[in-house]
């Protein structure tokens, strides 16, 4: 049996955009991606520490070092710019791995999305 754990998790990064016409996905900063072993298109999970916002995309990579976050499409209706959000990924694995396994937590500092 597998079960779902958190793979990786950008921890209090700000929106710094939001895209209502765009296709859809989050954009995120590619710095910010390698950092936390997340890949383009990717499912992630976005919550919203402003107004308790919970849901998933699929991430693109945005310009390198830009502090992009930005909510494109119907998400981009869930969130403001500024609002402080925490993205996570999470991966499927037998119990025994999971239970060794040691998820990625990224810390970036608030302000400009750049890492510390």
């Amino acid at each position: 049996m597998n079960i779902d754990v958190v793979k990786s998790k950008l921890h209090n990064v700000t929106v710094t955009e939001a895209n209502l016409n765009y296709v859809g996905s989050i954009t995120i900063d590619e710095d910010l991606m390698d950092a936390a072993n997340i890949i383009e298109n990717e499912k992630v999970q976005v919550v919203n520490k402003n107004n308790g916002e919970r849901f998933e995309t699929y991430v693109i990579k945005g310009e390198r070092g830009s502090g992009v976050v930005c909510l494109n499409g119907a998400a981009a209706r869930k969130v403001a710019v500024g609002d402080v959000v925490i993205l996570i990924t999470y991966g499927s694995m037998p119990i025994e791995e999971a239970k060794k396994y040691k998820p990625i937590f990224v810390f970036p500092d608030t302000e400009t999305n750049q890492l510390i």
